[in-house]
């Protein structure tokens, strides 16, 4: 007996429903994959063509970042503006201006605000002209004994009041050194010592050196544009007057003008012994 006749209609009946599920499976397939294809269409075709280029979302990146720093560097060099390139130039011997513009070099905007910040923190500062000489001033002996003689200074105009406190206080300054034995030549252990490795100090040799000391010395006085002061070296070195020296150049160069410094010598100028009525110029600093 034919048993698959007699069944036939069941295993028709069977096998259409799968038959046809088959086939819509395909379908589906094809119509999801048509519809990726039109989506990466109307991305601009990015998906296939990097897919094709073989780029990845990093290369991208990188590229972008590339594209910007050779844009930067182009108009760092077209349309940088020229105060920002002169303050770049000052940076390299300037290091206080290299600490006021810190990592903002390389950005005009920042470096503008860094140092509109720094101006309205020391604009009064920023707005002092200097006062000194742009000329060093001349350095004379005359008979100087340096344990009874007068040092003068000759300046460019009557002085101030301010500019009196100014050489009396660098005078007295240097006495005072002088007076606690800085003047030392016996001990100058680190004079020629280079610092690049640790040096020693023998302070037991320091200790054993026969002290030096500044004895005495005169008020500071003026009579219109000259100044003197009386000083008693003492026992300190010769090595005393460069001191002083160096420190009366930078005063001269930074904030008042000196012509000539002389050392020794009795009457200089229109100076007149005795003389001490404020009202014809006369001025003084209290050591």
């Amino acid at each position: 007996m034919n048993l698959n006749f007699a069944f036939s209609p069941f295993l028709v009946s069977q096998r259409q429903p799968f038959s046809s599920h088959k086939r819509n499976l395909h379908t589906l397939v094809a119509v999801s994959a048509n519809s990726d294809n039109l989506a990466g269409e109307d991305n601009g075709g990015i998906s296939a063509a990097n897919k094709g280029s073989g780029t990845t979302a990093r290369g991208r990146r990188l590229l972008k970042v590339r594209e910007e720093k050779r844009k930067r560097d182009y108009d760092r060099l077209h349309d940088y503006p020229s105060w920002a390139k002169v303050l770049e130039s000052a940076c390299k011997d300037d290091e206080e201006l290299r600490a006021v513009l810190g990592d903002s070099i390389g950005n005009p905007e920042l470096m503008r605000k860094k140092v509109e910040e720094r101006v309205r923190k020391k604009g009064k500062d920023f707005q002092k002209q200097k006062t000194g000489s742009v000329l060093s001033f001349k350095v004379n002996f005359r008979d100087f004994n340096p344990v009874d003689s007068f040092i003068w200074f000759e300046l460019y105009g009557t002085p101030s009041d301010r500019d009196v406190d100014l050489i009396g206080s660098v005078i007295q300054a240097w006495y005072v050194m002088g007076r606690l034995g800085a003047f030392n030549t016996s001990n100058l252990q680190l004079a020629n010592t280079s610092l690049e490795y640790d040096p020693l100090y023998d302070a037991e040799k320091g200790f054993k050196v026969m002290p030096s000391s500044f004895h005495d010395i005169s008020d500071v006085e003026f009579q219109d544009n000259w100044g003197r002061v009386w000083v008693d070296l003492g026992t300190s070195d010769i090595f005393a007057l460069d001191v002083l020296l160096n420190c009366l150049t930078v005063m001269s160069s930074e904030y008042l003008g000196i012509q000539q410094v002389v050392f020794g010598g009795k009457r200089m100028g229109d100076w007149e012994e005795g003389m001490t009525n404020p009202d014809f110029g006369y001025k003084y600093f209290k050591i």
